[in-house]
């Protein structure tokens, strides 16, 4: 893990596109400019953009460097197997697609408690460090989305693992639905490297109301993405963050501040502070996540969860809320189950209307 150079990862998720195609042209300028400023960690799986993804790496980055010169993960998904013997032969497919004889790393994609029982199942990890010791992997990791609770299982379960990849930024850090911060603190204490993805929240970290821009543009320090990867970037652990570059304007603004990398001053924190609270100063639900609901909810609604969903989903308008809101209804009522009896709002210290803000959450989540 030490071959990694510096902090930033080139996520080739949301790569240049032209007419639906790879702007492979335009990839191998971005691959060029990267590698010339001392980068080289790359990151993508078979279901991005298509499989075109993987493809994309082959033609432009492992065809025309020798294979020192980058590092490259891909990743296991659980819709490519339904059985151990279907492993094997999806991971040597995906070597070719990408045109290299080995992984650096290769992660258990998106783990979470309801695929987690498959890779389990279909012995996923078990074969992984089979092909480790083929050399075929170097690393062998898992990419994660649940909560700190099913962390701490995977890791326990398979100590083995040797890197995670997480959800992290700012907005995140304190959500009771990401649990970004809780995450982290599971992978510090089983001491695993982290990986970070979504530092800028799939651009919502970008697109701020202007009151908040305004915050971080008075600080005259960078653009409005290098404050939330840098808060990304700057936690012990960090092995390097991830970011979806889709234009060269992108990559150089992120060369401009990682090449020589510094983690936020206690200025720049402190406004990046200032931005969560002005995008929790919002039309949100203002629960303090106390859970004196939860314990007497006869249809057992985790209650503050579904609200920090309903919050995130109108501060960001992104597909993430209604991943975790699936998530903490997987084991726990929904919405819809309330029975409107009341027993919650009783003991609310908010004084919350919370019939009435389930009813609009199962209308915002269940339809």
């Amino acid at each position: 893990m030490n071959k990694v150079k510096k902090k930033l990862a080139f996520g080739c998720m949301r790569l240049p596109m032209t007419d639906g195609r790879v702007d492979e042209p335009q990839f191998c300028r971005m691959i060029d400019r990267f590698i010339e400023e001392g980068f080289n960690y790359f990151d993508t799986a078979h279901g991005y953009i298509g499989g075109q993804s993987e493809t994309a790496i082959r033609s432009c980055l492992t065809s025309r460097y020798p294979r020192e010169a980058y590092l490259l993960t891909d990743k296991l998904t659980d819709s490519y197997f339904k059985k151990q013997e279907d492993i094997r032969p999806f991971f040597e497919k995906q070597l070719e697609w990408c045109g290299v004889d080995y992984f650096d790393f290769y992660l258990m994609h998106a783990q979470n408690a309801g695929n987690y029982e498959q890779f389990q199942r279909c012995k996923a990890y078990e074969t992984a460090f089979e092909l480790k010791a083929e050399g075929k992997i170097r690393h062998v990791g898992i990419s994660f989305h649940d909560t700190a609770e099913v962390l701490e299982q995977i890791l326990t379960d398979h100590p083995e693992i040797e890197v995670v990849q997480i959800q992290f930024n700012y907005l995140d850090y304190d959500d009771p639905a990401v649990q970004s911060r809780k995450v982290y603190e599971v992978c510090r204490r089983h001491n695993k490297p982290v990986l970070v993805m979504e530092p800028v929240k799939g651009g919502n970290l970008v697109n701020l109301p202007d009151a908040a821009k305004q915050v971080l543009s008075g600080l005259n320090g960078g653009s409005i993405a290098s404050y939330a990867v840098r808060f990304a970037a700057g936690f012990d652990g960090m092995l390097c963050v991830l970011s979806g570059m889709s234009s060269i304007e992108q990559l150089e603004d992120n060369i401009s501040y990682m090449k020589d990398f510094q983690p936020l001053n206690d200025t720049e924190l402190n406004a990046v502070n200032k931005v969560v609270e002005i995008l929790h100063s919002k039309d949100l639900i203002p629960c303090t996540a106390c859970r004196y609901c939860v314990d007497g909810c006869p249809q057992h609604i985790a209650i503050p969860d579904l609200f920090s969903c309903m919050n995130t989903r109108e501060l960001t308008h992104d597909w993430n809320p209604h991943m975790y809101y699936d998530i903490h209804t997987r084991d726990s009522g929904k919405a819809s189950s309330c029975i409107k009896c009341g027993k919650c709002e009783k003991i609310c210290p908010q004084h919350l209307p919370i019939r009435k803000l389930l009813e609009d959450i199962a209308n915002t989540f269940e339809h």
